[in-house]
């Protein structure tokens, strides 16, 4: 065999993992991230997005309500929802996905300004949210608390084979989100 031009980098075996690592498929995942603020929207996918823990598909709603609104346990993997947000707030809207049958597999991963312990333990307990991280946050704390849920999640990207509710329309798609959004890619 040759040896190797000058010019022509050599992998290490540490290097050759790491190739190996970057040309492994991502995991495909249908995710809905809830959040009465555009802005605050694209930073959690963002996030995620930078976070390489899947290859998000993502729908979005404004408050609750309209997420319930659109929501389909068959196409949705994982849930990121704000707590504070008009019409119906995060708590509500987990505690109505977890009384659907259907639906109360689905992760729900809160993000939100409200840091106190007694608010995090009515999160858990009240809405049973399956975990918690408070805003500001940094891409890394997002990949650090999101790793674990992710690895749970069964056959992502696929219907679920316990849904029976009928499939809710099409996803709205998300609006170019003015001044700010391009403050943020």
């Amino acid at each position: 065999m040759p040896a190797p031009s000058p010019w022509q980098a050599v992998p290490t075996p540490e290097r050759q993992d790491k190739v190996a690592e970057d040309t492994t498929e991502l995991r495909k995942l249908n995710a809905l991230v809830i959040d009465d603020s555009k802005v605050m929207r694209s930073m959690v996918i963002n996030a995620l997005t930078a976070s390489e823990l899947a290859d998000f598909t993502f729908a979005q709603a404004g408050s609750g309500r309209e997420a319930l609104d659109d929501f389909d346990a068959n196409t949705t993997d994982i849930i990121f929802v704000d707590w504070n947000m008009p019409d119906m707030n995060g708590i509500e809207f987990a505690r109505m996905v977890r009384s659907m049958s259907w639906a109360s597999h689905i992760p729900i991963v809160m993000i939100t300004s409200e840091s106190g312990e007694g608010k995090q333990k009515d999160a858990f307990e009240k809405a049973r949210i399956t975990t918690y991280i408070t805003k500001p946050f940094t891409p890394a704390e997002i990949k650090e608390m999101v790793a674990p849920v992710i690895e749970k999640i069964p056959g992502g990207g696929q219907p679920a084979p316990t849904a029976s509710k009928p499939a809710a329309p099409a996803a709205k798609a998300p609006s170019s989100g003015g001044f700010f959004s391009s403050l943020l890619k």
